[in-house]
């Protein structure tokens, strides 16, 4: 039986070949989960859409600039019979104790607040995630008010929104958001 020498060449061609196959593989595996993810992730935004704002027959999509310059906004122009009953607003905050938060916010036509959905987060497990409704009443004081009147702050900083216990760089950020899809609402009309 003849004994194989490990060699430099051969180990750089044993290297490479392994290299290639798990680079082959890693692709082949994003091009088979790249469209249901993407698929999983606008059926998430839909129903984040039908769960803040009323009930509607028609969506129009529109990308807005924020004043601070930050990435667009897309609000949703709910409208039923013609008529707009709501937006949703998909906003962002980078305030987060872990990063970004993304948010859709809905509003009334009037500008008053009608629920707030989170749909992507890092924060902390048990802490900051219970911004979500799911996980704790927190989101529920923000419901019909309108940030004209109403101040999104935390107590803390003199606005009116109850902190999460433990969590206040999330409830900060979560009120950025929130303001700044009103900003937008408001720069395009949308609250009188």
């Amino acid at each position: 039986m003849a004994k194989t020498e490990s060699t430099f060449k051969n180990m750089v061609l044993v290297l490479l070949s392994i290299s290639l196959i798990a680079s082959f593989s890693l692709g082949a595996v994003y091009n088979l989960t790249k469209e249901p993810i993407a698929k999983a992730q606008q059926a998430k935004k839909e129903a984040a859409i039908k769960q803040v704002v009323p009930e509607f027959d028609q969506l129009e999509p529109v990308s807005v600039t924020p004043d601070d310059g930050g990435d667009p906004l897309t609000i949703n122009k709910a409208m039923k019979n013609g008529e707009v009953v709501g937006y949703a607003v998909e906003t962002y905050t980078d305030k987060g104790f872990s990063g970004r938060i993304l948010l859709m916010v809905g509003f009334l036509p009037d500008g008053s607040i009608v629920n707030t959905a989170v749909l992507k987060h890092t924060e902390t497990p048990g802490l900051g995630d219970k911004m979500d409704a799911a996980k704790s009443a927190f989101p529920e004081q923000f419901k019909s008010k309108n940030p004209e009147v109403y101040k999104l702050k935390v107590k803390k900083d003199g606005g009116e929104v109850d902190a999460i216990t433990a969590a206040t760089i999330t409830s900060r950020a979560f009120c950025d958001g929130v303001q700044r899809a009103y900003d937008v609402v408001k720069k395009e009309g949308g609250s009188k």
